[in-house]
């Protein structure tokens, strides 16, 4: 991680990406959330490893990197933030510095707070937005499963919550996946496990639990 701070701009992109935590492109980053990354700010971003960007159409579209979510944690855990003024800073300034403690108190990372809109509730999600298309009568529900823990997971590896996982694949009945989930259990590369603070869980977390060996599994894995 670079020594030298973010200025503002570098940091309110990380911030913007984090809360819409997917693909974006810079116009629909600039009707949403009133700012773009191009020029300077792009090119040290991209150079920090912290943003992906790409070519679309006659713009740009970007995505934070697990380095850029790594870094805005560590920024937001120790403080490290931009000069904020007027009565603007002083709330921007307030509610970055309640964040981590608010992470800490309640075991979660930045990725678990800022979520993609296909899990957020309908009023929320961005005009024209569409969840994953549900596939023909011959498609693998297992390669489904996978294909949608791939694009949940923080980095390679990572655990996922099956409340996650159910919104994604929503179309599925509760008896058809929950039947895959305990068929894929069995297999080397992928396990399921209970939550292990409890206390965590929401009402939503253990409605979409899998009940496997007398026991209710939250957690996803799969090797890669």
């Amino acid at each position: 991680m670079s020594d030298k701070a973010l200025s503002l701009p570098e940091f309110s992109a990380l911030v913007a990406l984090a809360v819409e935590a997917r693909e974006i492109s810079n116009t629909e980053l600039k009707a949403r959330r009133g700012l773009s990354i191009d020029g300077k700010k792009r090119v040290r971003l991209n150079e920090l490893k912290l943003v992906d960007s790409w070519k679309q159409g006659r713009g740009f579209a970007h995505v934070l990197t697990d380095a850029g979510w790594a870094r805005l944690g560590e920024d937001l855990r120790a403080g490290r933030l931009p000069v904020f003024g007027g009565s603007s800073g002083v709330i921007a300034r307030a509610l970055l510095g309640w964040l981590p403690e608010f992470l800490e108190r309640t075991d979660q990372r930045l990725a678990d707070v800022f979520q993609p809109p296909e899990f957020q509730s309908p009023e929320l999600q961005p005009p024209g937005f569409q969840p994953l298309e549900p596939p023909g009568e011959s498609a693998d529900l297992e390669g489904r499963v996978r294909d949608a823990y791939t694009r949940l997971a923080a980095s390679p590896g990572a655990w996922v919550s099956l409340t996650r996982l159910r919104a994604l694949l929503g179309d599925v009945p509760r008896e058809a996946l929950d039947g895959t989930l305990t068929r894929m259990e069995r297999l080397a590369d992928v396990n399921l496990v209970p939550e292990s603070n409890q206390k965590t869980l929401s009402p939503q977390d253990r409605e979409a639990a899998v009940r496997i060996g007398e026991q209710d599994k939250h957690l996803l894995w799969i090797g890669q």
